[in-house]
Order: C-alpha cells, then structure tokens, then sequence
C-alpha cells in the first residue's frame, strides 16, 4: 500500500513538475501565441466579433440550440481550474523546496510574493502560468455562449474577459511578482464558478448562487491584501521583479473589485430593498381594509 502511494505521489510530481516539457518550459516572446501583436489582436477581435454576433443575431427571435456544448465546456474548465490549480500549487512547493538559487537571502515565502531582479519566466512554476494565460483564449467561449442563449451581455463580462488575456500577458513578459497567489486564488475560485454553471447547464441548478459573486469578491480582497505585503517587500529590500506589470494587475482588480461590488449591490442588495417595499404596501393595504 505505502509502494502504491509513493508510486501515484512520483506520477503526479511527473506530470505537474518533472515532465521534460514543463521542466524545460522558456516564454519567449517571439513565438506567435507569445507575441504582443497575438495579445492584442485577440482582443480586439474578440471585441468586434462580440458586436459583429450580437448584430447578426438581432434578426433572430430565438436563442441558438447548443446542445450539450454548455455542459461540456463548463466541465472542461472545471477540470481545467482544478488541474491549473492543483499543477501551480505543486510546481510552487517544489521550487520552494529546492530554492539553492535563493542563497539563504529570503523564504519560500518572500518568494511567492516578490521574485528578485533578473528571475526569468522559465520551468515549472512559470508553465503553469503559461497554461493559465492560454485558458484565457479558450474561456471567451463565454460570451459566445451567452450570446447565442440571447442572455444579457453585461460590461463586467466583457472588460474582464478582455483586459485579463493582457494581464496574464505581462505576467510572463514582465515575470510578473505575485502571480502566484493569483493565479492559485483564481483557479480555486473558478472551480466553485464553473461547477455551478456546471450544475446549471444540466439544470440542477445548485442553491449558492451568492456565493460565487462573494468569493470572487474575497478574492479581490485578499489580493489587496497580498499587494500590499508585495510593495512592503519592494521598497523595503533589493526590488521586486515586474512592478510595472504589478501596477496593471492592481488597477484591473481594483476595477474588478468595483463592479463587482455594484453587481452584487444590484443584484441582491435590490432584491432586498424590494421585498421590503412590497411588505411595506401590503400592511399599508391591510390597514387601509380595516379603517373600512
């Protein structure tokens, strides 16, 4: 039984960690999906085709049938969070746990959340940051969907999917310190989004709606949080790598942050208010029934 476990324990470090791709994974910024032209170009093609879709399927009375394409999607990026997840974690234990380069200076920790001068986007660590940043693409499927089942099209949707591909962009092209906490609190928070939608698009749809606005709220939060112990480090030591991009992460989630905060004051903040109103009119009715 111990030789069973030690032998999955050596396959999931394999295949999170030591595989000759991973361990031997260099962003390089002049291949195609690497490229600043590719970043961009994605995003202003995915802004056109969302008015070029929307306009086309105004002449349309009803939704498109999808089929089983919004189940298999939402399940593929639960899956997929959960292994970015789970890979990110482990490849961050690991260089934790061989971290000779640090020389002593600093701790797994500091690490996390300041890389020094001169680290480069390379090895595991940094793959998994590579596969986050091409999930990016895949996940504008989003708004396809949604287009095609005729749901509304809020702007929070569409300026997250959009900006965030560049965030992840400068991630690796800036080698982005804090990346890591990112890209782990993302990735657990999308598995608890995209299992409801999950749960949604084979209609069982779960309770805790709520709850998937609120943890990505927290998560805003606790990326603040860590920010703030990110610029401590900075100014208090040798530097941390990739500020400027530091700097776009913390505008984009605190612009994040803001219309998520008007989303959920809107969408249950109202429902409060409401039913409060139409409790209000029904005693004011009641009472008007007995002075008669």
């Amino acid at each position: 039984m111990e030789l069973r476990i030690e032998d999955l324990r050596s396959r999931f470090d394999f295949w999170t960690v030591k595989h000759p791709a991973i361990q031997s994974f260099k962003w390089e910024d002049h291949t195609l999906v690497g490229s600043w032209n590719f970043a961009v170009s994605s995003v202003v093609l995915y802004i056109l085709g969302v008015f070029v879709v929307k306009f086309l399927l105004s002449f349309r009375d009803k939704p498109v049938r999808l089929g089983f394409i919004p189940v298999v999607h939402n399940l593929v990026l639960t899956v997929g969070s959960l292994a970015m997840f789970v890979g990110c974690l482990n490849a961050t234990l690991a260089e934790v746990r061989q971290s000779n380069w640090l020389w002593g200076k600093s701790s797994g920790a500091e690490w996390v959340l300041c890389f020094p001068h001169g680290t480069r986007a390379v090895g595991p660590v940094f793959f998994w940051s590579y596969v986050y940043y091409l999930s990016k693409f895949y996940e504008l499927l989003d708004t396809v969907i949604l287009i095609f089942k005729k749901r509304p099209l809020s702007f929070l949707h569409v300026f997250h999917h959009a900006t965030v591909i560049f965030m992840c962009f400068f991630w690796l092209q800036d080698t982005q310190s804090l990346q890591i906490i990112a890209l782990l609190t993302n990735t657990a928070v999308h598995v608890i989004m995209y299992t409801y939608y999950f749960l949604c698009s084979i209609n069982c749809p779960p309770p805790w709606k709520k709850v998937v606005t609120n943890v990505q709220i927290v998560q805003f939060v606790f990326s603040f949080i860590c920010g703030v112990a990110t610029l401590w480090l900075h100014f208090s030591g040798p530097g941390c790598a990739g500020m400027y991009a530091f700097c776009f992460n913390l505008v984009f989630n605190a612009s994040l942050l803001f219309l998520f905060l008007n989303f959920h004051s809107k969408q249950y903040g109202g429902s409060k208010v409401s039913k409060g109103s139409t409790a209000g009119r029904t005693r004011r009715s009641l009472q008007a029934r007995k002075q008669k």
